[in-house]
This record gives structure tokens, C-alpha cells and sequence, in this order.
């Protein structure tokens, strides 16, 4: 079934999320930061290896990088529409509505979890790959692998954010489900490149994210978003 995989990644945040909200209650404050500096380090380490594993090949013995103009135009054109169009106050925007949805006015986290959770599990080549693969042979192997690792991830980040980690459920179904009928009705247009492409611009911002959850928020990873837009841009260019 077409879409399956986007629908138990949604799952696996909520009960993540519904466990880590029960554990945190039960966290002092220094367990908290070691929790997030934990996270944040481990999620660093995953973009920057997404990234890396992009852009070097190994030919006769000897690493070569490939794809390096695209990252920087990617990145700074992406971030550029991003502060034009200000995509990181319409999600601090959504992040607030929720908030009150949720009654959660006096939680100073909620914003913070919801949009950090949201860029952690949602722009990462797994979600990419997974969502392009259910949808062109309805394989959901990869966002099925994927669920697992968003429930621990989300755990971890709810047991420290709170409800504001589990919201998080609400644009994964939107992103993945999205890219998932995209890949089905564009078929065969879309090339093995251009998802390697979208893997490791996506590894890069997720390297990003997780600089903000270990050190205190440094760059508006929210307004680079776009920059996942330059390599398909690019694709239908060349």
C-alpha cells in the first residue's frame, strides 16, 4: 500500500513521544542536558556522515570529493529564499498555535521541541530515500527502519522538550506522505542522482540541527529548508 511507511513513522513519533513525556517528569534538569547534549552531539555525527558519504568516492585508493558547488549553492540560495519567505517564524508560528491547542502556554520548550524534533526527523536522507522508495514501488522497508529510529530519537527529545517533540508527528505525515505521492506520480522522471543529491543536502542540515540541539541554537535551519529545492531545480536544468 502506497503511503504505509509515512503513516507508521507517524506512529512511532506519537508513542515515542507519549513515552518520553511520561519520563520526563521523572528527569531532574542535569539529566535533561545530558540527554540533549547526547542527542545533539550523536545527531551531528549523522549529518555529517550523510553528508560525506554524498560527496567523497574512493577511486584507485585515493578519496575524491564531487558535488561540492551544489552544496554551496544549495545552501546559500536555499537560505536566502528562506530568510526572503521567513520559513523558520511561520514554523515558530505553527509551533505556537499548537501550543495553545495544546494548553501548553506555560511551557517555554514547546516551540523549540517541535521545531527541532521536526527538522531532526523530517529533512534526513532516510526520509528522502524511504518516502521516494514506498512511493515508486511501494516499498516502505526504509521508512519502516526509519520509525524505529525516530521512536528512540523522539523519546529522548520529548523526555526533554515535552509535548512540544511529539507535535513533530504532524509534519512528518505531511513531508513524508508529500514526497511519497510526488514519487508516485512523477514515476520515472525521478533519477538516482537527484535523490543522492537530495540525501546529502539534507544530511548537511540535519549536521546543522544538530549543532542547535548540542550548542544553543546557532543557525535558522528552519530558512534553509529551500535549500532542498536547488538540486531538483538543478536536475531539470541539466
Amino acid at each position: 500500500m502506497i503511503g504505509i511507511g509515512a503513516i507508521i513513522n507517524t506512529i512511532a513519533v506519537l508513542a515515542g513521544g507519549a513515552i518520553g513525556i511520561l519520563l520526563r517528569k521523572g528527569l531532574k534538569d542535569n539529566i535533561q542536558k545530558a540527554l540533549m547534549s547526547g542527542c545533539g552531539l550523536a545527531t551531528i555525527f549523522i549529518g555529517t556522515a550523510g553528508t560525506l558519504k554524498g560527496m567523497l568516492t574512493v577511486n584507485n585508493g585515493v578519496i575524491e570529493t564531487s558535488g561540492s558547488m551544489l552544496l554551496i549553492f544549495s545552501l546559500t540560495l536555499g537560505g536566502l529564499i528562506g530568510e526572503l519567505i521567513n520559513v523558520e517564524k511561520r514554523m515558530d508560528t505553527l509551533g505556537e498555535k499548537l501550543k495553545k491547542l495544546f494548553r501548553a502556554e506555560g511551557d517555554s520548550r514547546f516551540v523549540d521541541g517541535f521545531v527541532n524534533t521536526s527538522l531532526i526527523i523530517c529533512v534526513g536522507a532516510m526520509a528522502i530515500v524511504g518516502s521516494i522508495q514506498d512511493g515508486l514501488s511501494g516499498d516502505a522497508s526504509m521508512l519502516t527502519a526509519k520509525a524505529v529510529l525516530d521512536f528512540v530519537i523522539v523519546i529522548v527529545l520529548a523526555s526533554t522538550y515535552g509535548p512540544g517533540a511529539m507535535c513533530s508527528a504532524i509534519p512528518i505525515l505531511v513531508y513524508e506522505g508529500a514526497l511519497t505521492l510526488a514519487a508516485y506520480f512523477a514515476g520515472n522522471f525521478i533519477s538516482e542522482a537527484l535523490i543522492a543529491n537530495l540525501s546529502y543536502v539534507g544530511s548537511a542540515l540535519i549536521f546543522c540541527v544538530g549543532v542547535n540541539v548540542a550548542f544553543g541554537n546557532k543557525f535558522k535551519v528552519g530558512n534553509m529548508l529551500p535549500s532542498l529545492l536547488i538540486p531538483v531545480i538543478y536536475a531539470i536544468i541539466v
